[in-house]
Parts: structure tokens; sequence; C-alpha cells
């Protein structure tokens, strides 16, 4: 159920009256935690399903390899249009409701995927392209956890939650490589006997029981249940008063629409760098996270099938950097471990692509190492954004840089097709993958925090 609204004082505030939001029990910041952390890594089970699976749709299908890498960049663009627009829903419908949203959408474009028919030419691959699109909403599920559990954490009654947010939040998006391991594991035991059907419906059932149970236990946030009152307000033409009310609880009221805000001179400079960032740094994880069997395979000469062994070791490695950089980013700052991460992890992708790297064990640590500083940093990076975004347009900001990872999965793609074409696997990996991830890293430096957004904290 949500928030009962009376838990928040909306009511006119008299003269200079300031207000605190009410608290956030710890049983019910448990329950979120969890929720989103089951919520995030079922959300990646699907998304990385069709990463996994797609030679055997490609088979099943009768497609060419061109022909299943073009349905794949079609995928990529339709994804990051629902991407960019599920950020102003979650504005509008709350965090609680986005939540359900991003995860019964992954639900439906899990079971429907299953029944897509084969046979049918141009319209069995049109079909997939639209139903997998839509899988855009289970990837913007970690938008929606940034901002809700930002919010969960800053008026938690949990004092270790509340002084180590990062942390904490560390191990909900940790969830992306779980959701891998979920996805590589289960396809090495299923694939063979049941097909690839079965698999998604494996993931349609436990997405529809996060729904269900979402809906009966988590609770709206304080902060979301002010500002549903806030557009209230603005929409009956009381703007006065939506003002007044915003400044009682240190909040700013704006009446432009959240996507317009993001790009209000005092915010355009971080939506600017952090969208480059992850334009640039997704070369980094389509080559490694999402390519990583071909990697293995081409570049250092990997079979198959001990291929997915060794992402599975390597994606239990992943999980721990999420933590580290979560812990990390609350010692130093969010912005300097996600700089020094991405730089080091491009590093270590250039010594595992080296001719020097031959020994399985090296193979493996070098790799791990960077897939450990590669995707561990967004456990900082996703929180860093929603501290550099006010409430009126935190989902929005959140939910439209992750929609750059689809630009970033499209130009990288390509960029790794054509140089791997001419100067294979390996070089490809290291000019596109690596220096591609290094220099993430180098363009965070010109990220900033906004003051508009931290005095929104209570605890800043």
């Amino acid at each position: 159920m949500s928030t009962p609204s009376d838990t928040v004082d909306l009511s006119a505030p008299s003269g200079n009256e300031r207000r605190r939001f009410p608290v956030f029990s710890k049983r019910n910041t448990s329950i979120a935690t969890v929720l989103a952390l089951l919520a995030w890594t079922v959300a990646v089970f699907d998304y990385g399903l069709f990463g996994t699976l797609l030679p055997a749709m490609q088979e099943s299908f009768g497609w060419t390899a061109p022909e299943a890498y073009a349905i794949n960049t079609w995928i990529a663009v339709g994804t990051a249009v629902v991407c960019f627009g599920i950020g102003p829903v979650i504005d509008r419908l709350g965090r609680r409701k986005g939540m359900m949203t991003t995860i019964g959408g992954t639900a439906i474009v899990s079971g429907l995927t299953s029944l897509i028919p084969v046979g049918l030419g141009f319209i069995s691959s049109g079909l997939l392209v639209v139903v997998r699109s839509f899988g855009g909403l289970g990837f913007s599920e970690q938008a929606v956890n940034a901002t809700y559990m930002n919010e969960v954490y800053q008026v938690t009654e949990d004092e270790k939650k509340r002084r180590r947010p990062g942390f904490h939040y560390s191990f909900i998006q940790g969830g992306w490589p779980l959701g891998f391991l979920l996805a590589s594991a289960l396809s090495l035991a299923f694939l063979p006997s049941l097909g690839w059907r079965a698999l998604y419906l494996m993931a349609t059932v436990p997405a529809a029981i996060i729904v269900w149970v979402i809906s009966r236990k988590l609770k709206e946030t304080p902060q979301f249940e002010l500002h549903h009152e806030l557009t209230h307000l603005e929409k009956a033409g009381k703007t006065e008063e939506a003002h007044a009310l915003a400044r009682s609880y240190s909040v700013e009221h704006s009446s432009d629409a959240p996507l317009k805000r993001i790009w209000e001179p005092h915010l355009r400079r971080n939506t600017i760098v952090f969208s480059l960032a992850w334009i640039i740094n997704f070369f980094g994880i389509t080559i490694f996270s999402v390519l990583g069997s071909s990697v293995l395979k081409n570049a250092k000469g990997i079979e198959l099938s001990q291929a997915f062994w060794y992402l599975i070791v390597i994606n239990l490695l992943a999980y721990f950097g999420y933590v580290f950089h979560g812990w990390l980013g609350d010692k130093i700052g969010r912005k300097w471990t996600i700089i020094g991460g991405w730089i080091i992890s491009g590093i270590c992708f250039i010594f595992m692509l080296s001719p020097l790297t031959t020994s399985p064990f090296m193979i493996i640590l070098t790799y791990g190492g960077g897939l450990f500083f590669l995707v561990g940093p967004y456990a900082a990076i996703q929180y860093f954004m929603a501290e550099c975004y006010p409430v009126s347009c935190r989902a929005t900001g959140t939910a439209f840089i992750g929609a750059m990872s689809q630009p970033g999965t499209i130009i990288g793609g390509a960029l790794f097709t054509a140089v791997a074409a001419g100067a294979g696997t390996g070089t490809a990996a290291v000019w596109i993958g690596a220096m591609g991830t290094l220099l993430s890293g180098v363009l965070m430096i010109a990220a900033k925090p906004v003051a508009e957004a931290k005095a929104e904290d209570p605890h800043a």
C-alpha cells in the first residue's frame, strides 16, 4: 500500500514555518532495499537473456548473422525510445508505481517474447523488435531504484543506511552481474533440453511475483508525496501556495516539465557530462559485459562452453565491484570513485587482451578485474546522479541519462564491428572497449554536484 498522505503535513504553512519529512522505519527501509535488489536482478535477467540466447534464436528464426546483428541494433533503438520516455512518467506516477511499471513491463515482455512465432519472415522479426524494445522498461528499473532509494535513505531512521547510503545501495545495483550470471547459468543448464522459449517463461514468473509484492509492501517516499501535492496545487492555479509549501520543506518547486528542467542552466552541465560518459562507457559495457563470450572466444581462443564458465566466475567477481565502489564512494566521494574505477578498468582490459595474457588464471584475473572496475562504479554513479537533480526532475534526469546507454550500445557496436572486420576482435576490443572505458572516466572529471539538490537532503 502507499504511504498515507497525512504522514506528510501538506497543509498551508504559516509564515516562515519549517517542516521535516516523516521518517522511514527500519522495517520499511529493509523491505525497500530487498525489493529493489530483486526487481533489478530480475530486470537484468530478462535483458541479459536476449544477448545470451541470440545464437539459439538466430537458428530458430532462420536469420543470417548480419540479420541477427541488424535486429539487435533495431531493438537497441527501440529500447532507447522507451527509456527516454519513462523518466517523466515516473516523476508523475511516483516511485512505487514506477517500479511496478518497469517490472510489470519486464514480465509482459518476457512472456510475449516466448510466444513470438517463427516462419513469418519480416513479420516475425518485426514483432520481436517491437516486443524486445519494451525491454527498455526493465532496463529503466535502475533509474527508479536510484531515485527511490536516494529518497528513502535520506529520511530513514536506520542510521547506518542514512550515513553510508552508497555502500548499502551498491548491493542493489549489484543486481546487474547477478542478472547476467543467472542468465548464463540457466542457459547453460536448460537451453539444450528446454529451448530458448522456456527460459523467457522462467523470467516472467519472478517478475510477476515481485510486482504483486511491491503493490502490497512498498511504501511511497514522503518526498514524492510532497511533489505530488505541489503538482496538484500548480494545476489548480495555486502557484503561491505551492511555492510556500515547498519552502517549508526546503524544496524548490518549479512549474516546468521535468524533461525541460534537466536542461536548465544550472543542471545542463551534468546532463551533458553524464550523457557523454554513459554513451562512451557503454562501448565497454557492450563489448566486455554483453558480448563477453564472443570476446573470450574470438580474441582469446576459448571454447564457447568454457567461456560460459569463465563468465560465471567473472560476474561473481564483478558483484563485489559494486560493493567496493559503493563503500569507497561514501569514503572519498562518488565522483572520484567513478573516475578512478573506469580508468583502472580500461587498463585491466588492455592487459587482458595483450598477447602476454594466455593462462586461464590470468585471463580470469584481468578480465574479472576489468569488469570489477567497469560495472562497479555504476553503484556510485546511479546514486551520484540522483544527488545531482532535485526531487521534481530526479527520475527524469536519471532515466534520461540511463537511456544514453542505448546510443552507446549502437555506436560502440558499430565501431567494434567495423574495426573487428579489418583488424580482428582483440584489436577492436582494445581501441573501442578498453579505450572507451578509460575515456569515460576522464570525462567524469567535469561532473559537479548541484547545490539545489543537496539543499533538499534533510541531512546535508
